[in-house]
């Protein structure tokens, strides 16, 4: 089988990611959704290995001194995330559809090393409807919530650098978008 296109899907906290890529991965489980790493504590719910792979920040250095990293960023100035590259590597040589879920930084680090992958922009409705999904997932503290806003100003301003954009207004109508840039045969 023929190298896959890796999508590489970003856009600004609380635009929708994790959700539209689930709702790929539930209609479309032959696409491969790559877990990233992350220095940062889980939040509720989430499980190691499914929802991130959870690691100390010692050991997350030791992978990006190794180049075992795709990407890696230190995101809202304070926890690192970053692809590990070896099982993104492996899925593409067996063809299989391969999506990145990752931030700004991380998508500039990727279309440096894989310019040939498509890079799709998430955006929101409106600055309204995505302050009020950061503040309504209350998994942040007020703080937390002001700093990722402040990091989404400087993300939202980064669109032009995408090959498209999809406005994740209501989750199907953004997945069908994504899938549609994927190169995926609709379900009927």
């Amino acid at each position: 089988m023929a190298a896959s296109r890796l999508t590489v899907l970003a856009g600004p906290t609380a635009v929708g990611k994790g959700t539209v890529s689930a709702d790929v991965r539930a209609r479309y489980p032959q696409v491969w959704l790559s877990v990233s790493a992350t220095t940062r504590p889980p939040r509720p719910g989430e499980i190691d290995g499914v929802h991130y792979i959870f690691i100390p920040e010692d050991r997350f250095d030791e992978l990006v001194a190794a180049g075992e990293m795709l990407e890696w960023a230190c995101v809202h100035q304070r926890h690192k995330y970053g692809t590990p590259r070896r099982p993104v590597e492996q899925h593409l040589a067996a063809g299989v559809p391969t999506l990145l879920e990752i931030d700004l930084q991380g998508a500039r680090q990727v279309r440096e090393t894989m310019p040939d992958a498509r890079f799709v922009f998430l955006a929101p409705p409106s600055w309204d409807e995505l302050e009020a999904r950061l503040r309504g997932r209350g998994t942040e503290d007020a703080e937390e919530q002001e700093r990722r806003l402040r990091t989404a100003r400087v993300e939202l301003a980064a669109e032009a650098e995408f090959d498209v954009t999809i406005v994740n207004d209501v989750v199907g109508r953004a997945t069908d978008a994504l899938i549609a840039e994927m190169g995926l045969t609709p379900h009927a």
